[in-house]
């Protein structure tokens, strides 16, 4: 039961935000009484930790499903926006400022994950393209790493982005487009453009 609320829960979030989502509407979804709910977590602040726990965990699981699977890291960061593209797709943008402002405790597990694990990653990406002759050399890993999770946050700002202009799932792409392009050195290009052009292949 615990595992039920949890998945409707995040559905329910993913869709309308957290803060417009009551118990009562996730017991109504489930068919159960608020009673039940209750049994498993402390109040609403429990449940949203819950989560983003969940949510976190699986969002590091395919991660590292991507980094086994890529080819080369310039595979693996255009993977890891295609995935992101994928989860923002059916992702309310008051999501992550409603966590934000309102959930400081699932906050806190965010803000771990990305410096624990998204930094790192895209960090250790950088180092190895560097490596392969794929990214300029002049680059330091860890504040190219930095900027990326930043420009990642500022898409949801809509004092920064305007929602009224292009979509999250939009301008994420963009911002992404831009980050990875920088780092390409005239090899790094060359197998960028092959992995797009086979993407354009697919698609038609």
């Amino acid at each position: 039961m615990k595992e039920r609320v949890i998945e409707e829960a995040e559905k329910m979030f993913r869709k309308h935000g957290v803060r417009t989502i009551t118990m009562d509407d996730i017991a109504r979804r489930l068919g159960i009484s608020k009673k039940t709910i209750y049994q498993h977590f402390t109040d609403k602040d429990d449940l949203v930790y819950q989560v983003t726990l969940h949510n976190m965990t699986r969002e590091a699981n395919d991660y590292d499903c991507i980094i086994q699977t890529a080819s080369n890291p310039i595979q693996e960061m255009l993977k890891a926006s295609e995935m992101m593209k994928l989860h923002l797709a059916d992702t309310n943008p008051n999501l992550v400022q409603d966590i934000q402002k309102y959930h400081p405790k699932a906050w806190a597990v965010i803000r771990q994950f990305e410096q624990q694990h998204v930094v790192e990653a895209i960090a250790d990406n950088i180092r190895t393209g560097t490596e392969q002759g794929l990214y300029y050399s002049n680059v330091d890993p860890e504040t190219m790493a930095r900027l990326r999770l930043e420009t990642v946050h500022a898409a949801f700002n809509d004092a920064i982005f305007p929602r009224n202009r292009l979509t999250i799932e939009a301008i994420q792409q963009q911002l992404m487009e831009h980050f990875i392009r920088g780092l390409l050195t005239e090899k790094g290009f060359l197998v960028y453009h092959e992995y797009i052009n086979h993407k354009e292949y697919e698609r038609n």
